[in-house]
C-alpha cells in the first residue's frame, strides 16, 4: 500500500509557547515523530503540516517534507484534524500523488515508538479495517468519578452499585490516546464517521501514550526519554 504519514504541527500553541518544536531532550518535540515514522519504514512521503516556515525549516532539517504550507482557514485553534488531513490528500494529489492509507501522528506524543506505528498497521492487515486508532488503558475507572454539586455534596456521589464491587471485578477502561490514527484515504473521503464501520483499537502501553500539553507534561516526558535512554 501507498502510505502517507502527516505530523500537524501548527504554531501559536496557547497552553504551552511554540510547543511543537520546544526542545525536549535536546531535540524539537516533532522530531521524535518524525523518527519514529522513518524507523518504521512504511511510508512513501512523511509530511509536516505547519502554517509556519520556521516549523517547516526544522522538519526538513529531521527528515520531513513539507511541500506546502497549511492554509490561513485551517491555521487556527478551532480547526479539525481531519480537516487538516483532507486538505493534504488533496494537495498531494493536486501534485500528482495518491496513497491508500493515511496516518495522523500528533507530535504531541513524543513516546509513541515505531513499533506502535508498525503494530497498527498489522492490526488494518489482520482486521481488514478502515480505521485503526491508539488507545490506552486509563489510569483511574471513570466509574470512580462523577460532577460536583456547587454544595461539594458528596451525595450519590459513586452508584451503590460500584461501591460493592470487588476491585478485581471492576471493568477496564481505555482511553483514545491520541498518539495513533491509521484511515484507509478512500474510507475517510466518503465517510461522516470514521468510528464507524470496521474501525479497530490498537492498545499502546501508558507510557508510550503521554500526550503533551502543559509543563507538567512536558517534565514528565523528559523523564521518560531519560530512563529509556539507560535501558
Amino acid at each position: 500500500m501507498r502510505n502517507l504519514a502527516i505530523i500537524p504541527a501548527r504554531s501559536g500553541s496557547k497552553g504551552l509557547k511554540d510547543k511543537n518544536i520546544k526542545l525536549l531532550s535536546g531535540k524539537p518535540l516533532l522530531a521524535y515523530t518524525i523518527e519514529a515514522a522513518r524507523e518504521s519504514g512504511l511510508f512513501g512521503e512523511i509530511m509536516v503540516s505547519t502554517d509556519s516556515q520556521e516549523y517547516a525549516d526544522i522538519a526538513k532539517q529531521w527528515g520531513a517534507n513539507v511541500p506546502f504550507l497549511r492554509s490561513n482557514e485551517l491555521s487556527n485553534d478551532t480547526a479539525s484534524s481531519w480537516d487538516v488531513v483532507k486538505e493534504v490528500i488533496e494537495g498531494y494529489k493536486n501534485l500528482g500523488t495518491e496513497f491508500d492509507t493515511v496516518v495522523l501522528l500528533q507530535p504531541t506524543s513524543p513516546l509513541r515508538t515505531s513499533n506502535d506505528i508498525i503494530e497498527g498497521y498489522k492490526i488494518m492487515k489482520e482486521k481488514d479495517a478502515n480505521f485503526v486508532v491508539g488507545v490506552c488503558e486509563m489510569d483511574h475507572s471513570p466509574l470512580w468519578a462523577n460532577t460536583l454539586p456547587e454544595d461539594l455534596s458528596m451525595e450519590n456521589f459513586i452508584r451503590p452499585e460500584v461501591v460493592k464491587m470487588p476491585r478485581q471485578s471492576i471493568p477496564t477502561y481505555y482511553r483514545i490516546n491520541g498518539a495513533l490514527y491509521i484511515v484507509k484515504v478512500d474510507y475517510l473521503m466518503r465517510t461522516s464517521d470514521i468510528y464507524g464501520e470496521r474501525s479497530i483499537a490498537s492498545v499502546m502501553r501508558k507510557e508510550n501514550s503521554i500526550d503533551i500539553d502543559n509543563q507538567m507534561d512536558f517534565t514528565i516526558a523528559e523523564v521518560l526519554i531519560s530512563e529509556r535512554s539507560k535501558k
